[in-house]
């Protein structure tokens, strides 16, 4: 069993991603900025690129609507802009970080449940222009993001 984990844990630092040895089995992807509200996002420069985590889309379950904003429209940290809609709940989509809407990811509208199989990559809902690229020094890293949904978890 050791091996294994150690072979995982190898497998895993080459792939850049965290895996937890505790229970926590959602994907964490290293080079990702994480919200508590669990959004991920992904800075380049003064563009960035958000979704929702592994973990959120696996708690949700199977994806049926992504509510998307308009090209255009202005962002706050912390403040809703959509919603997923899965066959267990709806859930708001937070900013992680301000800035305006520049593009949506419309195969969404399609095909919602990229979020679920593709979260980090065909799954991404918005691109933003940055308004505080600051901002994104608030949201937890990989290592803490992946330490906060093992709490979290351990609470349920």
């Amino acid at each position: 069993m050791a091996c294994r984990l150690l072979w995982a844990s190898r497998v895993a630092s080459h792939l850049r991603i965290s895996v937890a040895q505790r229970g926590f089995s959602s994907v964490v992807l290293k080079d990702l900025k994480y919200a508590d509200s669990h959004e991920w996002v992904k800075i380049d420069g003064n563009k960035a690129t958000f979704g929702i985590t592994d973990h959120a889309q696996d708690h949700l379950g199977d994806v049926v609507y992504v509510e998307l904003p308009d090209v255009g429209h202005s962002l706050s940290q912390g403040k809703s802009f959509g919603a997923v809609e899965s066959v267990k709940a709806t859930s708001d989509i937070n900013s992680p970080v301000s800035g305006t809407v520049v593009e949506v990811n419309e195969e969404l509208t399609e095909s919602p449940g990229l979020v679920n199989s593709s979260p980090y990559e065909q799954g991404w809902i918005i691109k933003v222009e940055l308004s505080d690229a600051g901002e994104a020094e608030k949201l937890m890293d990989s290592d803490k993001y992946s330490k906060f949904c093992e709490e979290e978890d351990a609470k349920h």
